[in-house]
């Protein structure tokens, strides 16, 4: 006589064994270029937090940098017989060290500044849905002027009174792009809102911090992630440009952005490699995150799933 139990817990298997990890997951993993794209951002991060350890020298010892190797192309060795697989730039640093050095700065600004400006971003527009009225037609405006300004001007403005440092930058990135993660958890928000959960829960007697964090919130994560990845990857190009316009960081604390600039006034005379190289680790660096963040996108939103 034949069972029924095995299928049935065969089936109750398989419901256990699909989680939404594992949902979202395999939904990611449909794209080849985003798991190639997740390898190499998580190779870029590994190197720029083991560049203490993993560079061939610390650019930045003076006791190590000789203006002898100067604008040395790659391949080069120096006369104790080091080998500078990409050169050199104009005061004789490693530019493989440089980069990983840059990489640490580079990273640690934009994930940074992405972070405060989204806890900020995300409070601002809890605030503004949930209260509604007029109170979310003021913040809503607020938002709306600061999002017709560019970034990059309001960045350039703050830092002209601020000065130069890396609590400055991010300082400035946070006010130029907390504006974006508002909008964004309010569209959201608002839908929430008038979910019937949100209903039962004040008409239990909670309190409004507790509907708005405890119950509003988690629904809102899945677009919280995706525009704080992308906006991450515009903040590290955005602290580029400014310190390539030379208001970013100071000399003593180059991002791969100031490594560029550095490299520019050589790049009429053949040498290349001072500027292109830290360009490239720039660009794998924002084109991974983006197309990392594009892939959340779409595993995260089920209208997009097929």
């Amino acid at each position: 006589m034949a069972s029924t139990e095995t299928p049935i817990a065969g089936i109750a298997a398989s419901r256990r064994a699909d989680t939404p990890f594992r949902r979202f997951l395999s939904d990611f993993t449909d794209s080849r270029l985003a798991v190639l794209a997740a390898i190499g951002l998580a190779i870029v991060v590994l190197a720029a937090l083991l560049a203490p350890w993993i560079s061939p020298q610390n650019p930045y010892d003076l006791a190590v940098v000789s203006v002898f190797d100067a604008r040395l192309p790659p391949g080069s060795q120096s006369m104790d017989g080091v080998t500078f697989w990409l050169g050199t730039d104009g005061s004789g640093r490693d530019l493989l060290s440089a980069i990983l050095y840059g990489l640490r700065i580079s990273l640690s600004v934009g994930v940074a500044s992405a972070a405060i400006a989204l806890t900020i971003g995300m409070i601002v527009g809890l605030v503004a849905a949930y209260a509604g009225g007029r109170t979310e037609g003021v913040i809503m405006r607020i938002v709306d002027i600061q999002l017709s300004l560019p970034a990059v001007l309001i960045a350039l403005i703050l830092l002209a009174i601020l000065g130069k440092g890396i609590d400055k930058i991010i300082i400035a990135l946070v006010i130029a792009q907390w504006a974006y993660y508002a909008r964004t958890v309010r569209a959201s928000a608002l839908v929430e809102r008038r979910r019937e959960y949100v209903e039962a829960a004040a008409c239990l007697g909670l309190s409004h911090a507790r509907i708005v964090f405890r119950h509003i919130l988690p629904n809102c994560i899945a677009p919280l992630i995706v525009v704080g990845t992308v906006q991450t990857a515009h903040a590290i190009a955005l602290e580029a440009t400014l310190s390539f316009l030379g208001v970013g960081l100071p000399q003593t604390e180059p991002s791969l952005g100031l490594l560029i600039a550095n490299g520019f006034d050589y790049m009429l005379s053949g040498k290349y490699w001072i500027s292109v190289f830290p360009g490239v680790a720039l660009l794998i660096t924002i084109v991974t995150i983006n197309i990392v963040g594009d892939q959340l996108r779409d595993a995260l939103n089920p209208r997009l799933q097929k």
